[in-house]
């Protein structure tokens, strides 16, 4: 047990695939414009992430490395994982059309979110159990969820501010993200510490 809370917390905080790793950068700069947006973009990553790994992981352990096709590896979890966005945007479009529609084009672009084959290919890298898989993903989920909900509270503060026009726009939420990422490299050692 203390170890899977290990896995979640180190997920979520010290290996933030958004601020440590910078993996699914896209969405976390398009979508966090919104605290509302952010939280259903975030949940539905985590979704993906979740399902992706519980497809993924079997399909690796009982497919592909038994019949000595690993190099397989990206090509099938990218196409494990397109089907699953696609299914979700099936989902979503037929029971939360408001959701569907706020979620635009970075909904399908799920399926291209670094983050999301990242999970499911580092689980493996990191001979991951397939419980420990779970609880990695969802670790990731839930760190995404966090950086967006932190990068959405700090972009709306910088709408309020005075910018000088040099900044504004792009270069001033790079700089705001820089600074965000950076307060994750802190906590590093007293996760790991909490956990030893």
């Amino acid at each position: 047990m203390k170890e899977m809370l290990a896995i979640l917390f180190l997920a979520i905080l010290t290996n933030n695939f958004v601020l440590v790793k910078f993996l699914g950068i896209c969405p976390f700069l398009g979508v966090s414009k919104k605290l509302g947006t952010a939280v259903s973009m975030a949940a539905a990553v985590t979704l993906v992430m979740v399902m992706a790994t519980a497809a993924t992981w079997p399909i690796y352990y009982y497919l592909l490395a038994p019949n000595g096709l690993d190099y397989m590896q990206t090509i099938v979890f990218i196409l494990v994982i397109a089907a699953l966005v696609q299914l979700l945007e099936v989902v979503l479009h037929r029971y939360s059309s408001a959701l569907y529609s706020a979620l635009g084009i970075y909904l399908p672009l799920i399926t291209t979110n670094c983050a999301v084959l990242g999970v499911t290919v580092l689980n493996i890298t990191d001979n991951y159990t397939f419980g420990a898989a779970i609880v990695n993903s969802l670790g990731a989920g839930i760190g995404f969820l966090l950086a967006m909900v932190l990068f959405a509270g700090v972009r709306s503060r910088l709408e309020a501010c005075d910018v000088p026009s040099s900044l504004q726009g792009l270069p001033i939420t790079l700089i705001a993200a820089s600074i965000v990422a950076m307060s994750f490299l802190g906590l590093g050692g007293v996760v790991e510490n909490i956990f030893a």
